[in-house]
């Protein structure tokens, strides 16, 4: 197994265009679905997204942990409820990612920001994943 990171930020608005955030069933032509840029509704389903969207590929579940808070930390200034985010804390959210992901679970993270804002800080299981047997997105060709 190995990892991979993505993000999106963006009107949580947008994240209502729920055709645009499920492949296609049964499977089919998934150039649409692909070429959205809205975050899929299951995290397994960003591997069928292009490689280009992933933010880093860690070696090491520490190194997946990082690069959350790191996105974390940018976000923070614009929570739209910081002190319910503050009764999680970072701490807790880092530690159950790393429980999640040493056991092959993915972590999303989704946080509203202000002005309708909304992020996606996401760590997916890959080779295998847990819910699809999905290929590494890195060995995709088609756009």
């Amino acid at each position: 197994m190995h990892l991979h990171c993505y993000s999106w930020t963006g009107a949580g608005d947008d994240l209502r265009r729920e055709g645009e955030r499920r492949p296609p069933l049964p499977p089919g032509d998934l150039a649409a679905f692909r070429a959205s840029p809205l975050p899929p509704m299951r995290t397994c389903d960003w591997l069928l997204k292009p490689a280009t969207r992933i933010d880093t590929s860690p070696p090491t579940v520490t190194e997946a942990q990082t690069w959350l808070a790191d996105r974390y930390g940018t976000a923070e200034p614009s929570f739209l409820h910081p002190a319910d985010e503050a009764r999680i804390g970072l701490d807790l959210r880092l530690k159950i990612a790393e429980e999640s992901l040493a056991g092959g679970t993915d972590v999303l993270w989704g946080i509203w920001l202000k002005a309708g804002g909304f992020i996606c800080l996401v760590v997916v299981c890959c080779s295998p994943n847990r819910h699809a047997d999905y290929p590494c997105p890195c060995r995709l060709t088609s756009p």
